[in-house]
């Protein structure tokens, strides 16, 4: 374990030599702050696996910082970004960067400062969010189409994700006769309420779950699998956790999200505000389909996604 976090604190190091044939005429080099650490096999790991895949196919000098969980640790290492190493493009992993972005970026007018999911103003302020709805949604449908007690169950980390709402709606296609559940952990990583959660969800027959956080997701998984019961993975593709478990997964692609920012950086098309990607942008996406969706259903799940990124229309009736 220390061998491999060495060898990758020492990446961004050996990605800085080599990369000068990005041909634009911004500085190419990004930098990138998380909350937590790079090897949280979660939220933070994907982020820095964006920061890698912008290196590997853009050719982009890249740059990180970790634990960024206090204003006074941002403003230093934006500081240290800029004067140092001569960031020009600054992605802050997280909601929680994206009112500090907002109040310093007046002092650094020459970078671009990017967050995720919060609201941001200011001439070179970016907020990316995931529309995240759609696949809320898809994931309701699944649910309630496999489900064998009429209860499915969400176990959430806030109430301001588009993706519960979705999962509402598109469980609701089946009718009075079909239950959800929802509960909410307050946290992205509280495991200990999310597992009390599922234990009370699988008392009132909940035989199908969506943990919509990443942090407790897999344990809350891993319960299912021992149980014999169904979930729904999230933000990746929890396939392996279980194939006949993992119905399928509602996967947020960070890596190829983040590409596509710097791309449009380079390009000087990226916009100031709030930006929103969905599956038309090809940063949404299932997973893998478990043996136990039945063949129908996932191809009639498929071809729904298929119309939906085509033409932004949603499934109006249920699968049968």
């Amino acid at each position: 374990m220390y061998i491999q976090r060495l060898i990758l604190l020492l990446l961004p190091v050996l990605l800085m030599i080599g990369c000068a044939d990005v041909n634009t005429s911004s500085a190419n080099r990004v930098g990138l702050l998380l909350e937590d650490t790079i090897d949280d096999q979660g939220w933070n790991s994907k982020g820095y696996k964006g920061l890698l895949n912008i290196h590997s196919n853009l050719n982009v000098e890249v740059t990180f910082k970790e634990d960024m969980n206090t204003e006074l640790k941002v403003s230093k290492a934006v500081e240290e970004f800029v004067s140092d190493d001569n960031v020009n493009l600054i992605f802050g992993h997280g909601k929680f960067f994206a009112d500090l972005f907002t109040e310093i970026a007046p002092n650094y007018p020459e970078v671009h400062f990017v967050s995720f999911n919060g609201d941001v103003e200011g001439k070179n302020v970016t907020s990316i969010h995931f529309d995240s709805y759609a696949m809320g949604y898809f994931a309701g449908m699944i649910a309630a189409a496999m489900s064998e007690t009429g209860h499915v169950g969400v176990i959430a980390a806030f109430p301001w994700q588009p993706e519960i709402e979705g999962f509402e709606a598109g469980a609701a296609l089946y009718g009075d006769s079909l239950n959800v559940h929802v509960n909410f952990v307050e946290e992205w990583a509280d495991s200990e309420r999310a597992l009390k959660y599922f234990e009370e969800l699988k008392e009132t027959g909940v035989d199908v779950f969506y943990p919509a956080g990443d942090g407790y997701h897999v344990q809350v998984i891993k319960e299912t699998k021992k149980e014999g019961l169904y979930a729904i993975g999230f933000v990746g593709d929890q396939s392996d956790l279980g194939e006949t478990t993992v119905l399928t997964s509602t996967v947020q692609h960070v890596d190829e999200l983040y590409e596509l920012i710097v791309r449009l950086y380079y390009r000087q098309e990226l916009e100031m505000g709030n930006l929103k990607f969905d599956f038309a942008d090809g940063v949404i996406s299932l997973g893998t389909f478990s043996s136990k969706v039945p063949e129908e259903i996932k191809l009639q799940i498929e071809e729904a996604v298929q119309i939906y990124t085509e033409t932004g229309e949603l499934p109006t009736e249920p699968i049968l």
